[in-house]
């Protein structure tokens, strides 16, 4: 302490204690200390408070802009055919052998059996599992977050799919009351937790009335019976918050500010005109020339000006020439804030082919991020507790030599970042396949397939081909032996074949 410091220790310790305090924040970080161009907005709530607070707010002016604001559903709808896509998240068996190989009996079971049930496996019978999968994401993106009840065994007025009794009930935030706190018993927003912060059960609302209602009877859900798909960016968070949440002030503004645009520039294509009057001595004020219609027709010719009059144009600045820069400049912001890329967002696909894979791979980046969160939270427990019942059910059978401990096992896959140059592409996958660097497999997941379906398609067409008596260059029975391969596929028949060989 200097000699002021001292002198002001003795007067006031507090005032003093104050003083160090803010000279070592000032030394530290000087972000730290607030200043008239600084302004050093904090936080010091926990995120669960924030989300008491705000969540609810949020969600529903999220809704609001899925409801009325292109680019909100623009977003969306590319962030549904990124994450789970048209086909939904692809669950690929890879059950094990005793000896350490694929089974592809039960695999095979497994995946006909997934099938049939991914067609009507919600408890309403309105939704396939792909279209329920997107209506998940887009919820869970929105609001924050979205709830799956797994419902299971015999239930009245719910039919069996596949002869398996699973269904699922998707459920939107507003079903768990995030108001409800009571810390006796362990219920936080709604949840009841344990002593270490896991869920135990979730209070949901049986039915949701109204707006402006009170809401239904309440029912407890056991945690294994619940899944919680949230959109978090805080640990201990139980609620999860809008993918919006951070850039809603400037899409709505951005909104705003369109439609003020487009407001302008509909008065601008309008044709507007007055009468200027001169010097009031200038013309005549008597009463005899009454009221005045002037009728406005293509090349008219008016001589009904009065002395001293003159007839000027309203002229406008509109459309602005700025505003496509000046929007595209926001929509960058709006990308840097929602995993997404200007390009999709903005519909904008001007650029060099390597400028375009750029940023293809840098947004799928957060695609893959958010598919893998998607995956973890609702693909993969949702397999997994199917593919339980299934068995105990009958509908699979698993053989003896199956090693049980790998009978879960599967890979999830979605979306894939798109081609854009697929020669390009091709050629680079083909020489990581001859370089090891990768697999077939691999290569088909990159174009979004299933190498298992691939194979077995493949050798469908091979072997139909040489029961016609057709051969391709690309099949194996025209490789071997020919170091010359053509790379047409051109047919052959098998008496041309001969007199070649």
């Amino acid at each position: 302490m200097n000699f002021l410091d001292k002198a002001i220790s003795v007067v006031s310790p507090g005032w003093a204690r104050n003083r160090l305090r803010s000279r070592a924040q000032i030394l530290a970080y000087e972000a730290a200390m607030p200043s008239r161009l600084h302004k050093a907005r904090r936080e010091n709530r926990n995120a669960n408070q924030l989300t008491q607070i705000a969540g609810q707010s949020l969600r529903e002016q999220a809704r609001w802009l899925d409801n009325n604001h292109d680019l909100v559903i623009g977003i969306l709808d590319k962030m549904e055919e990124r994450i789970v896509g048209g086909k939904g998240i692809i669950v690929e068996p890879q059950p094990l052998s005793k000896t350490g190989q694929i089974h592809d009996v039960l695999a095979g079971q497994i995946r006909a059996a997934w099938s049939e049930w991914s067609i009507k496996p919600d408890v309403t019978g309105q939704y396939t599992r792909p279209m329920l999968e997107r209506m998940l994401v887009r919820t869970w993106l929105r609001d924050g977050e979205v709830f799956a009840q797994v419902v299971k065994g015999n239930q009245k007025g719910l039919n069996k799919q596949a002869n398996i009794p699973f269904w699922l009930e998707g459920l939107e935030p507003d079903f768990v009351p995030i108001h409800i706190d009571n810390p006796s018993k362990g219920i936080r927003q709604g949840i009841e937790l344990n002593e270490w912060g896991r869920p135990k059960s979730y209070l949901v609302y049986k039915n949701l009335l109204t707006a402006g209602q009170q809401m239904g009877d309440l029912k407890s859900i056991q945690a294994e019976n619940m899944l919680h798909l949230k959109y978090v960016r805080r640990l201990h968070q139980l609620r999860g918050n809008s993918l919006f949440s951070g850039i809603l002030m400037r899409l709505s503004s951005l909104k705003d500010y369109e439609d003020a645009e487009l407001t302008a520039a509909r008065i601008a294509a309008s044709l507007g005109m007055y009468i200027k009057k001169g010097d009031a001595g200038t013309y005549d004020t008597d009463e005899e020339y009454g009221d005045r219609h002037i009728d406005i027709a293509p090349g008219i010719i008016y001589d009904g000006l009065r002395p001293g009059e003159d007839v000027g144009m309203i002229k406008s600045d509109r459309p602005n020439q700025n505003l496509e820069n000046f929007r595209n400049g926001q929509l960058r912001a709006v990308a840097a804030g929602s995993r997404g890329s200007y390009s999709s967002i903005a519909r904008d696909y001007n650029g060099t082919y390597s400028a375009q894979r750029q940023e293809l791979v840098e947004s799928f980046e957060g695609y893959y991020i958010l598919q893998d969160t998607f995956c973890g939270s609702m693909s993969r427990p949702i397999y997994r507790q199917w593919l339980q019942i299934a068995i105990s059910s009958g509908v699979i059978v698993v053989p003896p030599d199956v090693e049980l401990t790998s009978l879960y096992n599967a890979t999830y896959s979605g979306p894939v970042m798109p081609w854009i140059d697929p020669l390009k592409e091709s050629n680079a996958w083909k020489a990581q396949i001859r370089g090891g660097a990768a697999s077939e497999s691999d290569w088909v997941r990159a174009r979004g397939g299933n190498p298992a379906e691939v194979k077995r398609r493949r050798k469908a067409e091979i072997d139909e081909n040489e029961r016609l008596g057709l051969v391709f260059d690309t099949d194996p029975a025209h490789d071997k032996g020919s170091d010359n391969a053509k790379e047409e596929r051109t047919p052959r028949t098998a008496e041309k074949q001969y007199e070649d060989e």
